[in-house]
């Protein structure tokens, strides 16, 4: 007796899920967040507007993940797998490494719109900023931590230098810049940052 196979309804899903991140990164690059509704995106992924409800109660959610997905796919992480700051030994290489490829994120023409429409909504929705704290922010503190402590405990910084705030020394200038545009955004000001807050936390 033949037996009809069944679709599989959870790699049914995950294509649709997939489509419809895709489509919430192309309606805002081509048409900006303000004009970015759910009923485009639906209509661009191919489905209906009550199956991107189902998984994102806003529009500022589905972009959150389709965020995090492209930046996960461009760094070629593995999913569950905890971020890390590259290690060469070299403490000013490596942050330098990171800061580069954040200057990359924000100047990207697909992501980086999307991440300033994000960052507008953040500031609006409170379920949406814990959300970006403990998924996003928080989990690239910790790399940045780790590495920083690592380079305390082979005496290429301070060893009473409080990482977070070395941390805050070293990205918190590059996100100001780009917010507000106060400057060109590049791999030498990224340069310059490391090598600044290096030198005031104990390395010459």
């Amino acid at each position: 007796m033949a037996y009809e196979k069944r679709p599989d309804s959870s790699r049914r899903s995950e294509r649709s899920r997939t489509a419809i991140l895709d489509a919430a990164m192309a309606q805002v690059a081509e048409l900006g967040y303000q004009k970015t509704t759910i009923e485009g995106i639906a209509a661009r992924a191919g489905v209906g507007k009550q199956t991107i409800y189902r998984w994102w109660r806003s529009k500022g959610e589905v972009l959150f993940d389709a965020v995090e997905m492209s930046i996960e796919e461009g760094a070629g992480a593995v999913e569950g797998e905890e971020p890390a700051l590259p290690d060469t030994g070299d403490i000013a290489a490596d942050l330098k490494t990171v800061l580069r490829a954040t200057v990359d994120e924000f100047t990207d023409p697909r992501l980086g719109p999307v991440l300033r429409a994000l960052n507008t909504e953040i500031q609006i929705d409170e379920a949406l900023a814990e959300r970006n704290r403990t998924r996003s922010l928080e989990p690239g503190w910790a790399a940045y931590e780790a590495r920083l402590r690592a380079a305390q405990e082979a005496g290429q910084i301070d060893a009473d230098a409080d990482v977070r705030t070395v941390v805050e020394m070293l990205t918190g200038p590059l996100t100001y810049r780009w917010l507000f545009q106060t400057g060109p955004l590049t791999h030498a000001y990224a340069d310059t940052l490391a090598d600044m807050t290096l030198k005031a936390v104990g390395r010459d």
